[in-house]
């Protein structure tokens, strides 16, 4: 566990006590929270970037290759 000091207001350190906010239990809940939306902020930000440069699409001789590097891989990760 890690313990971390944080500094806030008067009044805003009194609402948030008073409303549960400060407990151990609610700030974690709070950061996940956050770190959820951030997640899911990068990704939106990712899926525009994306959206603004579609790839090529593959050829049949491209996708042959894919498939036979594909089950390679399977025969030497089975040993077989």
């Amino acid at each position: 566990m890690t313990t971390i000091e944080i500094t806030l207001p008067d009044a805003l350190a009194a609402e948030a006590k008073a409303a549960g906010l400060l407990s151990a239990e609610a700030m974690e809940n709070l950061v996940r929270s956050k770190l959820a939306a951030v997640r899911v902020m990068r990704l939106q930000q990712a899926r525009e970037i994306l959206k603004g440069q579609p790839a090529e699409p593959m050829t049949v001789q491209e996708i042959n290759a894919e498939i036979k590097a594909y089950r390679q891989g399977q025969h030497l990760a089975t040993g077989s």
